[in-house]
Formats: C-alpha cells, sequence, structure tokens
C-alpha cells in the first residue's frame, strides 16, 4: 500500500497510430481528446506505431509530449503510414509485435480487439472501447467486405467469446447496440456500458457569420468557383462503410447549382470515386482534397454550410461531432448514433437511402440556412464535450484506484516508470 501511495497510477493506451502523423479515423481522435483531458492524478502512456524516426526507435520507451501533456510512447513496430491498406493488416502486424512483450499497467485502454490476445495474461484492470457497431460491420451486405472480419464474421465472434471475459469494463459508444452484446455476452453484461465520443471544443468551434462568410469566399475564388458557391463537406476515410458513392449520386440529383462538394480523405474507393464523378458529369462540382491535418479540417468546417454523412454503419463519428461544434449543421442517414445528434436546429436525418431524399434534404437545407442556425448545432454536442466525459471516466478510475481495486504494478509498467526515474 505505501507504494501505491508514493506513485500516480498509470494509463496505458494501446492503438495502432503514431499520434504526431496525419492519420485517417475517429479512434485516433478519441485518445487524443483522452490524453489531453486525462485527468493529471494519472501517468498517460502510449504504445503505437513509429515512423521509422532515428530519434525514436521502436521497441523503446520515450518520453514527448502530446496535446499538452507528458507522455511515454513506445513505438511498437516502424509503419510510416498507417492510412495504407496492406496485405498483411496493420492490426495483425501490431498484435503479433505486442505478443513478445509485457507492456502491463495498472489500467490498459484497448481500442481494438486484436491487441487484447497478447493481453490475457497481463495483470491490471483493462478497458475495452468499442468505437463501431462491429456487429453491423462483420454482417454488412455485400457492398462492404473490404476487412478481414467482414470475410470471416464466425471468426470474429469466436474471437470476441474468447477474449472479452477479461475486460473490467466494454464501453460502446452506440447506444442501440447495447443490448445486444449484452445479450451476446451474459457473462460480463453487467460491465458492458454505453460511453459517449468526445469532441475538443476547445480546438472547434464556430467563427462569426462575417468570418465565415470571408473564408467561403476566399477557398471559392482559390478553386475558381462562383463567389456565391455553397460547400458541401464530407471528411473520412472512402470505405464502402461511408458510401461515398451514395454521396456523389445525391450530388447529381441536386436542383441547388450553388453546391459544391468538397471531400477530405483517402482509401481503396478512391479509383471509383474518379469514376463515379466523371460518369455522373461532375467534375466542375467536387473537389479531391486527399488526406487532411486537423488544422486545414478545421478551416473547411468554417466554410461549410452542411456536413454530409451516407454512411451505411457507424458508431458515433467524430466528424460529426467535430462538424456541429464548429456550428455547421448535419445531414445524414439512420446510421448508428449520429441521428441521435440531429434537433430541428442541427441538421436532418434522411430516412431513405436514396439520391433523391438525401438531395431533397440537402436542397432544403440551403435553401433555409436559417434554420439551422450555430447555436442549435452547439448546443446538439454540450454532452459530448471532450473534459466533461474523459472527466467522468477518470473519475471513476480514479475512485478504484483509491478503494485498492486495482492490483499492484507489474514488472512490464516498472520497466516503463525507469524511463522517467
Amino acid at each position: 500500500m505505501e507504494e501505491r501511495e508514493k506513485r500516480k497510477p498509470a494509463v496505458t493506451i494501446f492503438y495502432q497510430f503514431n499520434p504526431w502523423q496525419s492519420s485517417i479515423g475517429g479512434i485516433q481522435t478519441i485518445i487524443r481528446s483522452f490524453i489531453k483531458y486525462a485527468s493529471p492524478e494519472f501517468d498517460i502512456r502510449l504504445v503505437g506505431i513509429g515512423v521509422c524516426d532515428p530519434k525514436m526507435p521502436a521497441g523503446q520507451w520515450h518520453e514527448a509530449e502530446l496535446a499538452g501533456r507528458k507522455i511515454l510512447f513506445f513505438p511498437l513496430l516502424d509503419l510510416p503510414d498507417d492510412n495504407v491498406r496492406r496485405l498483411v493488416p496493420t492490426s495483425v502486424r501490431y498484435t503479433l509485435a505486442l505478443l513478445k512483450r509485457d507492456l502491463s499497467s495498472d489500467f490498459m485502454h484497448f481500442y481494438r480487439l486484436e491487441p487484447a490476445f497478447a493481453a490475457l495474461k497481463w495483470k491490471g484492470n483493462k478497458l475495452l472501447y468499442v468505437a463501431n457497431d462491429l456487429y453491423k460491420k462483420v454482417k454488412a451486405s455485400s457492398q462492404d467486405k473490404s476487412t478481414l472480419w467482414q470475410k470471416f464474421p464466425q471468426l470474429y465472434f469466436a474471437l470476441e467469446k474468447a477474449l472479452i471475459k477479461q475486460f473490467d469494463s466494454i464501453l460502446y459508444c452506440t447506444s442501440e447496440s447495447l443490448q445486444f452484446y449484452k445479450d451476446q455476452h451474459p457473462a460480463v453484461a453487467d460491465r458492458i456500458f454505453h460511453v459517449r465520443n468526445t469532441v475538443d471544443d476547445e480546438m472547434f468551434y464556430p467563427l462569426s457569420g462575417s468570418q465565415q462568410e470571408a473564408s467561403r469566399k476566399t477557398l471559392a475564388k482559390e478553386l475558381n468557383l462562383p463567389e456565391e458557391t455553397r460547400f458541401l463537406l464530407f471528411a473520412g476515410r472512402l470505405h464502402p462503410q461511408k458510401d461515398p458513392l451514395l454521396l456523389l449520386q445525391s450530388l447529381a440529383a441536386l436542383k441547388s447549382s450553388t453546391a459544391h462538394l468538397l471531400i477530405a480523405g483517402e482509401g481503396e474507393l478512391m479509383p471509383a470515386i474518379r469514376q463515379e464523378i466523371a460518369r455522373l458529369n461532375l467534375a466542375g462540382r467536387v473537389t479531391l482534397l486527399g488526406s487532411v491535418n486537423q488544422s486545414r479540417l478545421l478551416e473547411l468546417y468554417h466554410i461549410a454550410s452542411a456536413f454530409v454523412l451516407t454512411s451505411l454503419y457507424e458508431g458515433m463519428p467524430i466528424v460529426a461531432l467535430e462538424a456541429l461544434a464548429c456550428g455547421v449543421p448535419l445531414i445524414t442517414t439512420r446510421a448508428g448514433d449520429t441521428a441521435n445528434l440531429i434537433t430541428p436546429e442541427s441538421g436532418i436525418v434522411c430516412e431513405q437511402r436514396h439520391p433523391d431524399a438525401i438531395a431533397e434534404a440537402i436542397d432544403h437545407l440551403l435553401e433555409h440556412p436559417e434554420l439551422y442556425p450555430q447555436e442549435g448545432c452547439t448546443r446538439a454536442v454540450d454532452p459530448y464535450r471532450g473534459k466533461t466525459v474523459v472527466s467522468e471516466i477518470c473519475a471513476d478510475m480514479l475512485r478504484q484506484w483509491e478503494n485498492g481495486q486495482i492490483d499492484a504494478q507489474t514488472d512490464g509498467a516498472k520497466r516503463a516508470a525507469a524511463v522517467v526515474g
């Protein structure tokens, strides 16, 4: 007990990314937000991937700073670009590298199931954060068989059944799936909870109307578009889950002649997107921006008239929260918890996954922007503000620590602590 009182509890986060590189995905944003707002009562460690940096070689702990917070970073393996899909998935490479280590900790946060295979014998409090509706993902239609688990769904469910019992908490960001997962795993049903995804409202905030208009006109000029152009924005991985082809078909069905679509992201559907743009004769109405960093994405939110999602399935997409926090109304299909963000003043839920239905919603919003004021959008994300959500999670962890519910620090955690003396 005396040793516990002399030190802070350690929280180790396991995810396959480098937090200082541009990386597509909402989980990365969730992790950065947790690190930024985590209680100073905790030491934060991140086990990620390296980028062949000689100053930060793989396989060692390094002192670093992220989001204004001092952390320990352990690049498990070097992988310069985690946005590229490879023959051997990054999750498999990461898990195999983890098998050779003991990186146990007082608290361990996993954002994918696979790496937990390596942690079966590790001591400490384990939390699994599920950022997507995995049941819908692995059961997705034939349009979306782009991942290993969608090709072999029974294999995923068997792995889940074998690994999930080790977790002290399982947090799902999709409320509609919560009861399903409790029914699937009755042995741990009392450890399964709903959690809100987070938005960093210190970074994502609205501009004044005049600033927004000036920025919009500047971008229109840069793209050689008419000054009256209204921008629609999509940001995310170009993946069948997001169904960007439906978004392009909806753009083609618009009545509005002033709408221009900005697509920020990369992914395996890029060739199909280029073909669809050509087929629908949309070359002058769409700009493909590729992968953008966070500061550029903020600029895009600030000039957008609407953020549009046409996903097949979702959890709670971070980009939807960020757009609303910037005062941008949301148009979405009914997928995951995204529709729960929508109030009469923050956007429109399209009940039909059809280009005409989505186009009708976009036209209505562009014709009546006064119905969707910035204040209505920002109010919709009040419960998701990062500081609030992370504080709640940390308070629960600290209660467990103070009540002596967490095992003493393991050898793996002690080796990490030795880095900072």
